[in-house]
């Protein structure tokens, strides 16, 4: 991987090695120490509990729909409640974290997480699961605003990318646990969907205790003019001899930022290439993946779902893991066009050609899943570095907030679309988002790999 630009620093940027006693660097090219690691370890919870809401609700409804009596419209809220709620979280918890700080709101999302989820085992009526999956949402969001933010604005620039990816592997990591302890909680039948709702509170809650503790960001901090809270946060967890001085004369105590940055002449380009390529990538996502079941069966591998399944999880790990050599090793911008133009050319041809033979559609899907769950590594990557400090949680949260409006339209429609209008239309439909993707990313996607934060 190609070095950063160089700066005034004893040791070489990104080396990782020990600051030599009495030199300095910069917070950008720090050398990674465990604080970084904790950081970002801390953040895996949002996605991997998100992964894991998202995997378990689809696996539920198997149970809860005949029990309750639901019909496509309640199955497609109840399948798009979470991705609601993570609209409203990301939006508003971004935005408060801007203007208010990131440490406080960042420990106490996941209290609301672990309520909203061990309520769900007490529900009677699909309208009170709608708004506990509501609630276990917007905590979601407020994290995914929050999350990538810290781990941005804490680590160096050089492991900044892989970092992040890792993110969104995590929430691979928790789709995939959701589906193998889903399927076997399920099979107790009965009420056994309450005992796998409510497992989700486990990890939010180990979530929120580890959480306990956690500092501020040193460039909010500088962004409010509180330079010496910002150095002391600096010295105790990244290190004495790391210097901020460079951040003070980008002069973000002077400059008045407010939400609607976003979408004025500096960063308008930068806000609409990431609403766009972010839905075009995810509403295919989330739509296919949570009503998984039902497109294996228009594929023709009903009576193979064990297998197939497994095959399709196996190729979303394999994909999420080599996807951070992807974003290591090649550029922001060529990867995720790349990626956009694969992903078309599976999918479409498994629209145009739905009655092909199972041995072509079903590894083109596995070529779909393995590319998309590598692109996704970018979702947590791109945004933090499209923004500058002051509005970069309300960019952030603005991103994954209108990316999952996107997703619970998609993840709402598709069982209707089925219904109504066939799977190979609902499939070139899916594809199109995907072309869409693609020519925005030609047109507007920025290059951000090296960039300095400030």
């Amino acid at each position: 991987m190609e070095q950063p630009p160089s700066v005034e620093v004893t040791t070489p940027p990104g080396t990782g090695t020990a600051t030599a006693p009495g030199t300095a660097t910069t917070l950008d090219d720090a050398p990674l120490n465990r604080f970084h690691l904790k950081i970002t370890a801390l953040t895996f919870g949002a996605n991997f509990s998100d992964g894991y809401h998202l995997g378990i609700i689809g696996i539920a409804l198997t149970l809860i729909a005949p029990q309750m009596h639901l019909g496509p419209a309640w199955q497609g809220l109840l399948g798009a409640s979470a991705l609601i709620g993570i609209f409203a979280g990301s939006i508003v918890l971004g935005w408060a974290a801007d203007r208010w700080g990131r440490q406080l709101l960042y420990t106490l999302d996941f209290l609301l997480i672990a309520v909203a989820s061990v309520a769900q085992f007490f529900v009677t009526g699909p309208t009170e699961l709608f708004v506990l999956r509501l609630l276990i949402g917007f905590g979601i969001g407020a994290d995914y605003a929050l999350g990538p933010t810290l781990v941005a604005e804490f680590c160096p620039r050089r492991y900044r990318g892989g970092f992040l990816a890792s993110l969104t592997a995590m929430w691979t990591i928790g789709y995939i646990a959701a589906y193998f302890i889903g399927n076997y909680v399920i099979g107790f039948g009965g009420d056994s969907w309450r005992w796998l709702l409510a497992s989700s509170a486990l990890p939010a809650v180990f979530v929120l205790l580890m959480r306990i503790g956690t500092p501020e960001s040193p460039r909010w901090l500088i962004s409010k003019g509180r330079i010496e809270e910002a150095k002391a946060v600096v010295a105790k967890h990244i290190g004495p001899h790391v210097d901020v001085s460079n951040l003070l004369t980008r002069g973000q105590a002077e400059e008045s930022y407010d939400y609607r940055e976003l979408f004025r002449r500096r960063y308008r380009r930068n806000t609409l290439f990431g609403v766009l390529y972010y839905n075009c990538q995810v509403i295919p996502y989330f739509a296919i993946y949570t009503f998984l079941p039902v497109v294996m069966e228009r594929v023709g591998l009903a009576d193979e779902e064990f297998l197939s399944n497994g095959l399709l999880n196996l190729f979303l790990l394999l994909g999420g893991l080599i996807g951070l050599w992807f974003v290591a090793r090649f550029t922001r911008r060529g990867f995720l066009i790349t990626s956009f133009f694969v992903m078309a050319l599976a999918l479409g041809t498994i629209g145009v050609w739905p009655n092909a033979p199972t041995l072509l559609l079903f590894p083109l899907f596995l070529v779909f899943t393995f590319t998309m769950s590598a692109s996704s590594n970018l979702d947590q990557v791109y945004p933090p570095e499209l923004f500058p400090t002051q509005v970069r949680s309300s960019g952030v949260g603005l991103l994954n907030g209108l990316s999952r409006v996107g997703s619970a339209i998609g993840t709402f429609l598709l069982p209707m679309s089925l219904s109504a209008f066939g799977f190979s239309a609902s499939m070139i439909t899916l594809t199109v988002l995907l072309v869409l993707g693609a020519v925005v990313s030609l047109a507007w996607a920025p290059e951000t790999k090296e960039v300095q934060l400030d």
